[in-house]
């Protein structure tokens, strides 16, 4: 059982802890609203003055694609690698200088486009009403900004500004050569006409309209700027790109701050690098029909001069067919021929090609070896290789130094596959060479049988051999002439677009503004919120009724409210108010504190008032609690027995002259020192004249006699005391007391303060004491809307004496729309924890 009060008692206490810092943190709202007022200018302000940036992205294919006109039977392609090998090749291309190089300059973007804007120069590529010509072989002024202001639809006026003594750097596009000038003068400015040629030593352009310009375009101010090729082409190699896995998609992104520039760049950039990839592609073929060319022409020449020489010996020696039998001989040499023919053919081209690895040191234009129909798949697989190494060489060789790591890899790579390709040579042409000695042994036993026919026949099967053989390598030429002449004209890009680029109304990726008015939204919640704890956590004082509950275990009374008049009459002279009614529930609730008298003559009752230290409200409590006894038609007293530091004459505005200490001493009858409030039933005993041992004062024996005689003659006795944390005296007066109140005031009273009188009354040493909360506003966000019963018969409600928790009952309230709002969170709110303190009591 005690277990489950145990635990009960810790779920209360946590909704309560929730539900207190809730009010804490609403009544602070002055400062959520200034913060959340900072925290949004500031977003608002990075929102608008940083450069917004952009993000496009286009995606393209690569997929290898063989040229449709090619017939099953055509050997010359072009063979790039496996598709991860272009994928990476793709991506390296689209970062390497060279290709971007290629970009800017068709896109001249070298050449910028400005107008001034609110915190920052705006890139205006694509938006200015014209565009520069620049005569590419002159020298053009660099990094300098060009005012360009338009006085008409046609005129514009040219300011160029120069630095004192400083000479500009002008730059030739052409051949990319820089030179320094020194201008004359400070400043070029002159009017000149759209269209018309700009000739001057540091300039040379043409502005020219754009058609589709805003016509209204007057006055407006633009600028140029003319910059640095090299730098221009490096800010833009970091453009991104990333292929999907699994697929053979790359998707190619960029950011930038002008999304029409990015949509060209990214486009333009995909279109250069599918007419480089054409170019490479059809390079193999190129090279493959130049030597076709060669050994064509060869080869003609050769056929025509046998034709003459084998039509004038028919003629000469009158021999125009032969025999049965030279048939037959001219028929097996002419195959054996055939094949020697390839067999050398073969063995010229493995010289080509080993000539050409040992002459040259990028390998991306190594000649085809179909056209000799060379299967062999290791020199195939050997100029893959070279062919996919040397263009990765060409890529680090333009993005980094000579000794970087990954060059020198790769150009290791490159040195053990020439060797590899070499020996391979070496090795296939041993093979070939065995074929034709082969060859050679069949020959000679032809040539054997040839010899046993006629001389006239021996030499005209000889030029008929050659004849027919030189006719046959002219026709195969010719076909292998006429392939590579298609794979040149017809072949296809292995690149194709999916999405390009395109301006669809994204939004910036910076700045995030969502993201930024989120954040300010939270920040702007959590530092008051921070505040709000800190400050709690580090306040030393008594804020709450839930405090003292869990701090204490005497029981609280009651709540009495700030009084913001300065009169103390606050019973008396405002009967309707909020703190009136406070006062009169502690009178409701001390009926509770009495212990039964069942005697047949009633005494009076004696009520201590005291506090931990002075300023906390007791003698303002003293006061209104004998008020609100002698208005119920109870005949009440107040005495002032705080000898010490007595206050409570100037309350009701008397003198000290006299009071309980004359009585004391002797010096005067409890009649001579009762005097008259201009409260009905209501006497009071001011403290008199402040003794030498007022402590020793309230242990006489008349102190005893003192108490009794008021007991029988009124029906309450109030004791204003001193504070029990400074002296003892209130102590000593707990003896006559039926119940004893003891004051803390709301931020005010430090936590420790009531600890002493606790634990007096843990042991037993002090009975009958219970807190009253004075002075408890809401503006500190501490409401309580509860009332507790202690297991004595007697109940007690807070809520009197702060607030609007009156409903319009008392006359002190004045409830504005703002306050209505509050009210109705509140009762939300108190709603919820009362639900979240049900279901966890059922739960446990």
């Amino acid at each position: 059982m005690d277990k489950n009060n145990k635990n009960k008692t810790q779920i209360d206490a946590g909704a309560i802890d929730l539900k207190t810092y809730f009010y804490k943190i609403i009544a602070h709202w002055k400062l959520f609203i200034i913060f959340l007022l900072i925290t949004f200018g500031f977003a608002y302000y990075k929102n608008i003055s940083t450069q917004p940036i952009y993000g496009l992205t286009s995606t393209i294919s690569v997929k290898e694609k063989s040229n449709p006109l090619f017939s099953a039977g055509t050997t010359i392609a072009f063979n790039w690698g496996g598709v991860s090998d272009k994928v990476e090749t793709i991506k390296r291309t689209l970062t390497s200088r060279s290709h971007n190089e290629k970009v800017v300059k068709r896109l001249k973007l070298y050449i910028e486009y400005l107008q001034e804007g609110r915190f920052r120069m705006e890139d205006m590529y694509g938006k200015t009403p014209f565009k520069v010509e620049l005569d590419s072989n002159k020298y053009q002024i660099q990094n300098t900004l060009i005012r360009i202001k338009i006085y008409t639809d046609n005129n514009y006026r040219l300011t160029v500004d120069f630095p004192e003594d400083k000479p500009v750097t002008l730059l030739n596009y052409e051949n990319e050569r820089a030179r320094d000038y020194l201008s004359p003068k400070l400043q070029y400015s002159m009017v000149y006409k759209m269209g018309d040629k700009v000739s001057l030593p540091f300039l040379n352009m043409t502005l020219n309209l754009n058609l589709d310009r805003n016509s209204d375009e007057v006055g407006n101010i633009y600028y140029i700027r003319l910059n640095n090729l090299d730098q221009v082409v490096g800010s833009y190699q970091d453009v991104g790109t990333q292929a999907l896995d699994g697929t053979s998609l790359i998707s190619i992104s960029m950011m930038g701050s002008n999304k029409i520039k990015v949509v060209d760049f990214l486009n333009v950039s995909v279109e250069e690098l599918a007419k480089a990839e054409l170019i490479d592609k059809t390079d193999f073929a190129r090279n493959t029909k130049d030597f076709i060319d060669k050994q064509f022409e060869i080869t003609s020449d050769t056929l025509k001069a046998i034709e003459d020489n084998l039509g004038s010996y028919k003629k000469a020696n009158k021999i125009y067919d032969l025999s049965a039998e030279g048939q037959i001989i001219f028929a097996e040499t002419v195959d054996l021929e055939r094949e020697r023919i390839k067999i050398k053919n073969r063995l010229e081209y493995l010289d080509i090609l080993e000539n050409y690895i040992n002459t040259h040191n990028t390998y991306t234009k190594i000649p085809a070896p179909a056209i000799i129909e060379i299967e062999d798949a290791k020199i195939r697989s050997n100029i893959d290789e070279l062919t996919q190494l040397s263009i990765e060489k060409a890529y680090w060789m333009e993005n980094v130094t000579a000794d970087h790591p990954s060059l020198m890899k790769v150009e290791e790579k490159i040195k053990n596959a020439r060797l590899i390709f070499l020996e391979n040579i070496s090795t296939l042409r041993s093979l070939i060479k065995i074929s034709l000695a082969k060859n050679n042994n069949r020959q000679s036993e032809f040539d054997f049988k040839l010899s046993k026919l006629p001389k006239k026949q021996q030499q005209l099967v000889n030029f008929e051999r050659k004849f027919t053989l030189t006719e046959s390598n002219y026709t195969f030429l010719m076909q292998k002439k006429y392939e590579a002449s298609i794979a040149i004209a017809a072949t296809v890009s292995d690149i194709t677009v999916l999405d390009k680029a395109k301006d669809v109304g994204q939004v910036s990726d910076i700045p995030k503004t969502g993201f930024n008015y989120a954040l300010a939204l939270l920040v702007g919640l959590l530092i008051p919120i921070v505040i709000v704890v800190v400050k709690e956590l580090l306040n030393n004082k008594i804020v709450s009724v839930e405090e003292i509950e869990r701090a204490f275990s005497i029981p609280i009374l009651g709540v009495i409210g700030t009084h913001v008049s300065n009169n103390n009459y606050a019973v008396f002279e405002r009967p309707k108010s909020s703190i009136a009614e406070g006062f009169r529930a502690l009178r409701s609730n001390l009926q509770f504190m009495f212990k039964q008298d069942d005697s047949l003559v009633k005494k009076g009752k004696v009520i201590t008032v005291t506090s931990s230290v002075s300023g906390e409200g007791k003698t303002f409590i003293a006061m209104n609690m004998a008020t609100v006894f002698a208005l119920s038609d109870k005949k009440t007293i107040i005495i002032g027995l705080d000898l010490r530091k007595p206050k409570l004459y100037k309350y009701f505005e008397m003198d000290n002259e006299f009071g309980a200490v004359n009585y004391l001493v002797g010096q005067k009858t409890i009649q001579e020192v009762t005097r008259k409030t201009k409260i009905p039933n209501l006497d009071i005993i001011t403290a008199g004249p402040i003794p030498p041992n007022p402590y020793e004062l309230l242990l006489k024996k008349s102190m005893d006699e003192f108490i009794s005689n008021l007991k029988n003659h009124y029906d309450y006795i109030v004791i204003d005391t001193p504070p029990v944390a400074i002296v003892s005296d209130a102590l000593e007066l707990f003896k006559y007391a039926d119940t004893n109140i003891y004051v803390i005031r709301h931020n005010y009273t430090q936590k420790g303060m009531p600890k002493m009188i606790d634990e007096k009354y843990k042991i037993g040493k002090v009975l009958n004491v219970s807190f009253v909360l004075n002075d408890f506003s809401v503006k500190g966000g501490y409401g309580y809307g509860y009332g507790y019963g202690y297991g004595y018969g007697y109940g007690y409600g807070y809520g009197y004496g702060y607030g609007t928790y009156g409903n319009g009952y008392h006359e002190d309230e004045k409830t504005t729309g703002f306050k209505k709002i509050k009210k109705s969170i509140k009762k939300l709110v108190l709603k919820y924890f009362e639900q979240l303190k049900s279901f966890s009591s059922k739960k446990h």
